[in-house]
């Protein structure tokens, strides 16, 4: 919204400054975007004589002009124009003048060898009209005494540039912004005297607006203007609007603009007597065509909002006009409409067709429905000042009510938002400035909402406009405590940012992907679950959420492996989903491992990760965590996107509560679906949201690797044992023996076949034992050995092998 502080002053009355103005108008929420000067490149125009005229040599359309310029001074200027002739008073530019129009900037020039000094202007390259044949013809009896004086009067005023708000379509107006400065103590708001207009006779034209489904028009006011003189606009009219960048067109077309920017009133004139049976507004059918007033052809669609008459469309309603219809100089007889449009009716019709003008700008954000007949004698008057003419009686047409907007709003709600108090008094000063009916006893207040606002909808919106307008510096500044009594991050954080920190350590580089994926990679990996399918996806292949970690973690580890990157360890953590509704989702941290491990190496021969790999970084994870180890326990079942000889299941104890974390290799059936051309792929998934908060913190965990200075010895047991019999136990159960002196139990064979039992397999063990006091004897060991066989045959059924 373009504004001057010289029309500002039409409404407000004030003697504060223009720098004053621009800090309050920031201050009260309508920023001031930019500022430009108004009259610095129109200030080198002026009124000259032309004096004489001779054909100029060397063309026959160019005449040689020698014109003054004032103060005795006679310049040549080379012109083209027809109706440069001597004794006739015209607009001079001189070189250095920049022509509104194309913005060319002038310079002394050689035209067919004759020097010429500027150039006389048109009214259509000064933007005053779009008349463009010959220069402009001013006033002899007007301008006589003016030759060599500044034809545009110097405009002291700046041009502000406000970014006013989509929730703010009053302040469109000059009208609005002036209300919410003078409620703001800037000054006094003048009071809109608009003078009744004296009508003849009813409006002939008949106008009607069909009830139909979503019909985009409520109210159609007009009156009908006969007998007019349409003509250039007087000076005044002129300089507003070129003032803030309009271009002057002619009288009526020109008052209706200023309406609309002095008061948030769109109107829009329509010749009178190319109106065929009266107008008809309603909505459009399919593929009707028209001709707008910016020279293009729209094809509609079906239910758009068309002011119409028997033949055809004359007009978008509340967008654009057509040109079938449109003011011209030798137009006489007028209909100026003054109409409410809904909102969202304009919203859609411009978006589809791709209009865009200062209508629409605002009858998409809401208009007064309240200030259709203010507009419409506004005009009226300045019609009859400008052209003259007879003007009917204003006629009404509505197919919907206005209604109200009340509020009851609880006085002491603006202190608890707010955080400082502020005097009854001054609540309902601010209120009814800003244009409420205010009614209500001590603690609640009762607000009619004026027509104008249509974003107050609720008391919050009141306590609002209350700090709005009595000042954001009024809120108290309170300094932030600078020493935490809390931890920033609770547990469950904490925990996040240990697991990304303790796998990264582990070689893994962290991998952030779309939290949505390809529904046919994520067929490879949901399990049981259902693919949740978004509605409009940002592109095909992204067009589900994922179920799992590793949907995305394959498509990013392939691209990687098919730029020729062979050993990969990447990571992810964060949400997969398991419904459409909120909170139906989980956090897991996903690893993938690829490759070899050693590739390359001159002190160990390489190999392809394993299970064993994986099992080990997702164990050492959580013990970093502060898991206890001994209570881990894992078996083998595994979601069917794991190879089901290959691949466990981790809960943190036996219970089997919730599942901590799956790892293992991933089934080679889907290697080749993908095509991953790799020698190995392991994967592993910790559940997040089913991990236990350690009982000792992570900052109090400390992993102390103590050395004992004594000698370690190693015995190996191989028991016979039921083949469904989980290996795992057996391990728990001689860890659990002697906690100070077991310091280590692995399997090194599992055997079944020849020498043993149908049903029962060999299982080999070594174990460390080892003392951190003193050097363990022969009889302490054998102490050890027997607890160990004897526990585990009583415990498990297992028998020592022989």
């Amino acid at each position: 919204m373009k504004i001057t502080y010289d029309w500002l002053k039409d409404h407000l009355q004030t003697k504060n400054s223009e720098n004053q103005l621009l800090e309050k108008l920031t201050d009260i929420g309508l920023e001031v975007e930019g500022i430009g000067n108004t009259s610095s490149d129109l200030d080198k125009f002026i009124v000259s004589k032309i004096v004489r005229t001779e054909k100029h040599p060397n063309a026959d359309r160019l005449k040689v002009c020698d014109v003054d310029i004032g103060q005795k001074k006679i310049i040549k200027v080379v012109c083209g124009a027809r109706n440069a002739k001597e004794g006739l008073l015209t607009i001079y530019a001189p070189p250095g003048a920049i022509i509104p129009k194309n913005k060319m900037k002038l310079v002394v020039t050689q035209i067919r060898g004759v020097t010429s000094n500027g150039m006389l202007c048109s009214d259509s390259e000064l933007e005053l009209s779009d008349e463009s044949d010959g220069i402009t013809e001013l006033k002899y009896s007007k301008y006589k005494d003016k030759i060599g004086k500044k034809y545009f009067n110097k405009n002291n005023s700046n041009l502000i540039d406000l970014a006013i708000t989509p929730n703010r379509p009053d302040c469109l107006g000059v009208r609005g912004i002036a209300r919410d400065l003078a409620t703001a103590g800037f000054g006094k708001l003048k009071d809109n005297k608009i003078n009744k207009i004296k009508s003849k006779g009813k409006q002939k034209i008949s106008i009607k607006i069909l009830k139909e489904k979503n019909q985009g028009c409520t109210i159609f006011g007009s009156y009908l203007v006969t007998n007019v003189q349409n003509a250039e606009s007087p000076k005044w009219l002129k300089d507003k609007l070129i003032s803030i960048g309009q271009k002057p067109i002619s009288a009526i077309v020109d008052i209706t603009n200023y309406v609309m920017l002095d008061l948030n009133r769109p109107l829009h004139a329509y010749d009178a007597d190319k109106i065929q049976k009266g107008i008809v507004v309603r909505n459009s059918k399919k593929g009707e065509k028209f001709k707008a007033l910016d020279n293009k052809e729209y094809k509609l669609d079906e239910g758009m909002c068309v002011i119409s008459d028997n033949a055809g469309v004359l007009g978008l309603g509340g967008i654009i006009g057509g040109i079938r219809s449109g003011t011209e100089f030798n137009t006489k007889n007028v209909l100026i409409e003054s109409a409410y449009f809904n909102p969202k009716s304009i919203r859609k019709t411009s978006k589809q067709l791709n209009i865009d003008t200062d209508a629409k700008f605002r009858f998409e954000r809401g208009i007064d429905p309240l200030s259709i007949e203010q507009g419409l004698i506004k005009a009226a008057n300045l019609i009859k000042e400008v052209c003259g003419g007879e003007i009917s009686k204003i006629d009404i047409q509505k197919v919907d009510k206005y209604k109200e907007k009340n509020i009851n709003f609880e006085i002491e709600l603006f202190e608890k938002i707010s955080g400082f108090k502020i005097s009854k008094k001054e609540i309902l000063k601010i209120l009814n400035d800003l244009g409420f009916e205010v009614k209500g006893d001590k603690k609640f207040l009762k607000l009619k909402v004026p027509s104008w606002r249509p974003d107050i909808e609720e008391s919050i919106d009141v306590v609002e406009e209350l700090v709005r307008i009595y000042g954001y510096d009024k809120i108290k500044k309170i300094d932030p405590i600078k020493i935490r009594s809390k931890s920033t991050l609770n547990k469950t954080q904490k925990l996040f940012h240990f697991l990304q920190r303790s796998i990264a350590t582990k070689g893994y580089q962290e991998a952030i992907t779309w939290s949505f994926t390809d529904s046919k990679i994520n067929d490879l990996f949901k399990s049981n679950m259902k693919n949740i399918e978004i509605v409009n996806p940002i592109s095909s292949d992204l067009n589900v959420l994922r179920n799992s970690i590793f949907s995305n973690l394959t498509i990013y580890l392939n691209k990687n492996l098919d730029r020729g990157i062979k050993d990969l360890s990447l990571f992810e953590i964060g949400p997969i989903f398991y419904g459409s509704n909120p909170g139906d989702q989980e956090t897991v941290v996903g690893g993938l491992r690829s490759g070899k491990v050693s590739r390359l190496s001159w002190i160990e021969k390489d190999r392809n990760v394993d299970v064993f790999d994986v099992k080990k970084d997702v164990i050492q994870t959580l013990v970093e965590s502060g898991y206890d180890k001994s209570k881990i326990f894992i078996d083998d079942q595994t979601p069917n996107y794991y190879h089901p000889g290959k691949s466990g299941r981790i809960f943190l104890n036996k219970r089997k509560d919730k599942v901590a974390a799956y790892f293992g290799e991933i089934h080679p059936n889907i290697l080749n679906r993908i095509d991953i051309k790799t020698e190995a792929l392991l994967g592993f998934e910790i559940f997040v949201d089913n991990l236990k908060q350690p009982k000792k913190s992570l900052k109090d965990q400390k992993n102390i690797y103590q050395v004992s200075d004594f000698q370690k010895s190693e015995r190996d047991f191989a028991f016979i044992i039921d083949k469904n019999f989980k290996s795992q136990e057996i391990i728990e159960v001689i860890s659990n023996i002697d906690k100070e002196l077991i310091r280590n139990v692995n399997i090194f064979d599992i055997y079944e076949g020849e020498n043993i039992p149908n049903g029962k397999k060999s299982i080999a063990l070594n174990v460390t034992i080892q003392s951190m006091t003193k050097t363990l004897k022969d009889k302490d060991l054998e102490k050890v050995n027997k607890l160990i066989v004897d526990t585990v045959e009583n415990t498990t059924g297992a028998k020592i092998r022989s």
